[in-house]
């Protein structure tokens, strides 16, 4: 009876391992897709603080604090999507994302930095410093967009 269960256990630890990498080893035209989702929630959820820095949208606390913590959550989801395997997928990434990685990963980095710099302001209360921190933000990803993508 042991030797049954540990024969089944044996077989499910190896199963789950085997499904793991299988898992871990998406097709490439499937990490742009997700990619490219997680930059456009990034843009929905930007838009409005964007148009609250400009005075387009009246400022609502509220909004901010919501649309910052989602940002922050999207802020750390599309930078596995840029696996060496999607170079030569159909997107706009230029190529130096991968010649000069260590740039990439620091805009990547600073752009995140700047979320949850975003993040706090929003908590703050203080009008000035999340109209700041908004434009921070917006500035990394124009910035990132500047250096890393091509242009339409």
């Amino acid at each position: 009876m042991k030797r049954k269960l540990f024969a089944a256990g044996l077989a499910l630890t190896l199963s789950a391992g085997a499904a793991g990498t299988a898992f871990a080893q998406a097709k490439p035209e499937v990490l742009v897709k997700q990619r490219q989702a997680a930059m456009t929630l990034q843009g929905k959820y930007f838009g409005p603080l964007g148009g609250m820095l400009k005075g387009a949208v009246p400022y609502d606390a509220n909004v901010v604090a919501r649309n910052a913590a989602f940002l922050e959550a999207l802020s750390k989801m599309p930078w596995d999507g840029f696996a060496e395997s999607t170079k030569g997928e159909k997107s706009r990434v230029l190529p130096v994302a991968w010649t000069d990685a260590a740039k990439f990963k620091q805009a990547q980095d600073q752009f995140q930095s700047a979320v949850t710099a975003l993040v706090a302001a929003s908590k703050s209360g203080d009008e000035a410093k999340v109209k700041a921190a908004i434009g921070d933000v917006g500035k990394n990803c124009g910035s990132c967009h500047d250096n890393f993508r091509e242009k339409q």
